[in-house]
């Protein structure tokens, strides 16, 4: 079951590798696993072989691939992970991430998932904006109220949330304002605050872990997606 990569086709002609996981025996969907803006880096490779080992097969794109093969920054270098992230422009990332669901759609059809960190946080939530997916997972997903909410609506599956009551990155305000755009909306969703975890909390490469709300959060996702995608 270890990691492999992929090249993945986008629709301006231009290539991007994916790191997979393969499950050994699949339960039939696919995740898309979406990057913290420190890269496709060990954890989020080890998120994407837990993923497999759960029966999914798993894809992480690299979502720096314009600006080179197989980035990684350090957790130190905030400075640098900032400049790469700010890189990142919407229609372009869509066009990654249909690129991913694609490839994941000719493995195991259409029962397609997305769960992302931090940046990749904000991209789950665009992703099931953009893509037909069976639900998504936002882990402390920065800039989705400031951003996203006009085309909320747009929201194709179920829209699991996570966060970290101690983040100085994302204010109450900015979550609460997410929650009432989806009740406006009548959007289906589940919306988690770790009142005492902090941006980051899941990755245990990270100052910022709480091994208690990984704990919680992990099979909280699973359950999610169980029970939309089966």
């Amino acid at each position: 079951m270890g990691g492999e990569y992929v090249t993945l086709k986008i629709s301006n002609g231009s290539e991007m590798r994916g790191c997979v996981a393969r499950p050994e025996r699949g339960n039939g969907c696919g995740v898309v696993i979406l990057q913290e803006a420190f890269g496709v880096n060990a954890h989020i490779r080890n998120v994407a072989e837990r993923f497999a080992r759960e029966g999914y097969l798993a894809i992480a794109p690299e979502l720096y691939h314009r600006s080179g093969v197989g980035v990684e920054i350090l957790y130190t270098d905030g400075q640098t992970a900032a400049a790469y992230r700010d890189s990142i422009v919407d229609e372009p990332l869509a066009a990654d991430l249909r690129a991913a669901y694609d490839w994941l759609k000719s493995q195991v059809g259409e029962k397609i998932a997305s769960v992302g960190f931090c940046m990749g946080g904000r991209a789950s939530f665009f992703a099931n904006e953009v893509l037909p997916l069976t639900c998504a997972v936002s882990f402390y997903g920065g800039r989705i109220a400031e951003t996203l909410l006009e085309k909320a609506e747009d929201l194709h599956g179920p829209q699991l949330m996570l966060w970290g009551g101690l983040d100085k990155h994302i204010k109450y305000k900015q979550k609460r304002a997410i929650v009432d755009r989806l009740e406006e909306l009548k959007k289906s969703y589940v919306n988690v605050d770790f009142s005492d975890a902090d941006h980051g909390f899941f990755c245990d490469a990270r100052a910022n872990y709480n091994p208690k709300a990984a704990a919680i959060a992990w099979p909280l996702t699973l359950a999610f997606l169980k029970q939309h995608c089966g």
